[in-house]
C-alpha cells in the first residue's frame, strides 16, 4: 500500500503495482514476513485461549466468552479443528441432555408432554436466556407446565449448517422423548429464528416426523429479511475496494464469520451461498415460506416509547429493523405474512431486553397458551 501510494499515479490510468527494493523494501520483505504468519498468530492466540478456557470449570462467564468467539471466528474455529468450536446440542442448566429415553427421563424427572425448545441468537449462549434474572423458558414452565430444551450452537456457521443439524437433534430428541408430545413449541431470538425455520425446512426435505408435531414458532427480533448493520459492513469492504490505496485494508474486514454474512439478507439455505463469494452483493436468497401447518408469531422492537409513525417507519431495536422482525417487505412474494393478530412490537425495548422483558414474557404466555379455536376468533 505504502508502494501504491508513493508512486506518482499515471493520467487516466492505475498506479503502478509492485513492490518496493533496497533498504525500504528489505524492511517491508521484514514486515510481510511477520504478517503473513497472521493465521499462525491467531492460531496461536486461540491456542492459548484454550489453554485458560479448555479446561476451566463451567461458568456462565466462561461460556459467554467462548460463545461470543464462536460468533465472530466460529466458522474459523470449526475448519481447524478447535476445541473451543462449540458443538451443537440440546441442554438444560448448561447440561448437554442425553439423547436416549431412559437418560432422558432420568435428566429431567419432571418432563411433561408439552415440550418447548429455546434457540439463542449470534454471539450468544443457552445459559444467556438468563437475563436480568429472567429466562424466559424458565417463566413459561412455571405458568404453563411445559418443559423447556435449549440448544446451545456455534452461531459463526452458516445459518443453513446449523439448521439442518438442529433438524436431526430435533428428530432424534422427539423419538426420544420420555413420554408423548401433544404440544411443542419452539421460541427463538434474533438468528435463532433463521436456525430454527432453516430446521423446519431441512426437517420437512428429509422426511422427518418432528416438523408435523410443530404446533407453533414465535420469533422475538429475528432478521427475516436480514440486518441493516451486516449490509454496511458489506458496504464498507466494496468501498474499501474500490481503490488501490485502500484494497489491502479490505481484508480485514473479511475475516467475519458465515454466520453472521448470513444475516446480510437472512440466508437459510445452503443454495444462498455454496459455490459464491459471500462478501457480494445482491439478495440472491432462495425463499423458504413458514413451515405449513404451524401457528408462527413475530415480536419486533423499538427504542421509540410513545410515536405516532406508522409501524414501518419506526426505529428498530439497535440491530433489527421492526419490518424485517415481522417479516413484512416490499415484494410480496418474499413476505411471510404473519397475520397481524400474531404480531407485537415491543416499545421501548433493545434487542436484548426482549430476553429480560416480563410484557415480552406476558405475550409469550398468551400466545402459548392459545389453542387453535382461540387463535381463529382473534
Amino acid at each position: 500500500m505504502h508502494h501504491t501510494i508513493a508512486c506518482t499515479p499515471r493520467v487516466l490510468g492505475s498506479p503502478p503495482m509492485g513492490r518496493t527494493s533496497g533498504i525500504t523494501g528489505l524492511v517491508y520483505r521484514s514486515i510481510r514476513a511477520v504478517t503473513g504468519l497472521v493465521g499462525g498468530g491467531i492460531d496461536a492466540i486461540l491456542g492459548r485461549l484454550v489453554l485458560r478456557f479448555g479446561a476451566s470449570p463451567p461458568s456462565a462467564t466462561r461460556e459467554a466468552l467462548v460463545a461470543a468467539l464462536n460468533g465472530v471466528l466460529g466458522d474459523y474455529l470449526a475448519d481447524t479443528g478447535n476445541p473451543l468450536a462449540i458443538r451443537l446440542r440440546l441442554r438444560r442448566d448448561g447440561v448437554q441432555l442425553p439423547m436416549e429415553r431412559d437418560a432422558l427421563a432420568e435428566a429431567i424427572p419432571s418432563c411433561s408432554g408439552k415440550l418447548l425448545v429455546l434457540v439463542h441468537g449470534l454471539c450468544l449462549d443457552d445459559l444467556q436466556w438468563n437475563r436480568l434474572g429472567h429466562d424466559h423458558g424458565a417463566a413459561l414452565a412455571r405458568d404453563l407446565g411445559c418443559t423447556p430444551v435449549y440448544l446451545n450452537y456455534n452461531t459463526g456457521l452458516h445459518i443453513s449448517t446449523n439448521g439442518a443439524e438442529l433438524a436431526d437433534a430435533l428428530e432424534r430428541l422427539l423419538r426420544q422423548w420420555p413420554t408423548p408430545v401433544r404440544d411443542f413449541a419452539i421460541v427463538s431470538h434474533s438468528m435463532g429464528g433463521l436456525v430454527a425455520r432453516s430446521a423446519c425446512h431441512y426437517g420437512a426435505e428429509r422426511g422427518h416426523a418432528w416438523p408435523r408435531q410443530l404446533r407453533k414458532l414465535v420469533f422475538l427480533g429475528t432478521p427475516h429479511h436480514g440486518a441493516p448493520m451486516e449490509r454496511g459492513g458489506n458496504w464498507i469492504d466494496l468501498l474499501l475496494g474500490v481503490s488501490p490505496f485502500s484494497a489491502p485494508l479490505a481484508r480485514l474486514g473479511k475475516i467475519r464469520s458465515a454466520g453472521i454474512t448470513d444475516l446480510r439478507y437472512g440466508n437459510l439455505t445452503d443454495e444462498d451461498w455454496q459455490g459464491r463469494d459471500r462478501f457480494a452483493r445482491g439478495d440472491r436468497r432462495r425463499f423458504v415460506p413458514l413451515p405449513e401447518g404451524v401457528r408462527c408469531y413475530a415480536i419486533a422492537a423499538t427504542a421509540a416509547r410513545e410515536s405516532r409513525l406508522p409501524e414501518r417507519k419506526l426505529p428498530g431495536d439497535g440491530l433489527v429493523p421492526v419490518a424485517s422482525a415481522l417479516g413484512e417487505h416490499p415484494k410480496p412474494e418474499l413476505a411471510l405474512h404473519i397475520p397481524k393478530s400474531r404480531q407485537w412490537i415491543a416499545r421501548g425495548c433493545g434487542h436484548l431486553d426482549l430476553l429480560g422483558s416480563p410484557t415480552v414474557h406476558r405475550r409469550l404466555a398468551r400466545w402459548l397458551s392459545e389453542t387453535a379455536s382461540t387463535s381463529r376468533r382473534r
